[in-house]
């Protein structure tokens, strides 16, 4: 199989889905790795270490859409890349497909085998976790006064105390960012609605770090104490209240910081509205809100080792086995599936824009009998 890895177009993203580690272990099981030129050097990885591991370059990426069975790449489809799909063509990707109609749209229309790679992990994704140590490090920058923060140092100093942090969601990213938090030296509360994973939290983290119920309630009451939120929940995109109301913020401090890790509009942060690296944060009512929307973008080398090295099996067994036998041995890849020759098959995107799907296990024409894993 012929397997493209493309350069990342989107503004402020330059992670890497392939590294020449894993074009070395793709071109050893006998597929041809074509990787679009330059698509590693702001992650670290120079064209000359993609060559030496078997990798062809390719000058653009028109050129790995026309050659490529197989295209990777670590962000959504731009509008400059729906002409060039070919029907029958693979591509795995963090497709957010609930969140974008046209691009599923293009998507049926194409007829692409489609996987949202976001959908694919067992254990979570890298990204997760690098959003949150990172938020949490963006959050203690934007309290400084550059930012219109309110100029407390997380940790405090001699005499001067550190800040009240408030992470909202104890998954893979409330963890590491309650982890940085804390070792800088902040006073956290760590919030979920799991009294198990609260119990965990209880005996992983240091004295600093207090656990409590996620509800609106105990969050308005924390809230005028409080000098930074981390929102680490991934809000049901069919709900349409919130954590925390635009009215909720007249309870915190001028100065105090919003970092919604999530970043979903119209999700927990009433509030909260998509920036960029290059113009990370806006005030609302007095307080900072920092909506970067790619967060692990900014640390491309960090993430591209790990976010790689997890979606390689997916990568070969898909170039090995084939769409099908892949989705039988894995059911998180075959959840990711998101259209599949035309038609619709994922799940939540079905949910959120009330369209018709068939299963993936019905499209892939699977069944108990053909011994499927299951999640």
């Amino acid at each position: 199989m012929i397997i493209g890895a493309l350069k990342e177009n989107k503004p402020g993203e330059a992670r890497v889905i392939v590294t020449p580690t894993g074009a070395a272990e793709l071109r050893g099981c006998g597929h041809t790795v074509l990787v679009q030129k330059d698509a590693g050097v702001l992650s670290g990885f120079d064209d000359e270490e993609y060559v030496s591991a078997g990798a062809q370059l390719a000058g653009s990426m028109e050129e790995i859409y026309a050659q490529s069975d197989l295209v990777a790449k670590v962000k959504e489809l731009l509008p400059e890349e729906y002409g060039l799909l070919r029907p029958g063509q693979i591509m795995l990707a963090c497709f957010h497909p609930a969140a974008n109609r046209e691009e599923v749209d293009v998507m049926l229309d194409r007829k692409l085998i489609g996987f949202a790679a976001e959908d694919t992990h067992r254990y979570g994704s890298p990204n997760c976790e690098v959003a949150g140590k990172l938020g949490a490090i963006m959050g203690a920058v934007c309290l400084t006064t550059m930012y219109g923060g309110s100029g407390k140092l997380v940790g405090g100093i001699g005499g001067a105390p550190g800040v009240n942090a408030l992470v909202i969601g104890a998954g893979i990213v409330g963890k590491a960012a309650t982890d940085v938090l804390a070792a800088l030296g902040a006073r956290v509360t760590l919030m979920d609605i799991n009294v198990g994973v609260l119990r965990e939290c209880g005996q992983i983290f240091p004295k600093n770090v207090h656990t409590a119920f996620s509800n609106q309630k105990n969050i308005k009451d924390l809230l005028p104490a409080t000098d930074l939120v981390l929102n680490c929940v991934k809000w049901p995109k069919h709900r349409k209240d919130h954590l925390i109301t635009r009215d909720m913020l007249k309870l915190m401090r001028k100065g105090s910081v919003i970092v919604d890790i999530s970043a979903d509009v119209g999700g927990a942060i009433e509030t909260y509205r998509s920036t960029s690296h290059d113009n990370p944060t806006y005030i609302v009512d007095g307080i900072v809100h920092y909506g970067v929307d790619n967060i692990p973008g900014a640390v491309p080398h960090t993430t591209s080792i790990s976010y790689a090295a997890v979606a390689l099996p997916h990568l070969l067994a898909i170039a090995n086995d084939g769409v099908k036998e892949a989705c039988r041995r894995d059911a998180y890849l075959r959840r990711s599936l998101v259209t599949y020759n035309g038609v619709l098959t994922h799940a939540e995107t079905s949910l959120i824009q009330k369209r018709p799907r068939v299963t993936p296990e019905e499209v892939l024409g699977l069944t108990d009998g053909d011994n499927l894993d299951h999640i």
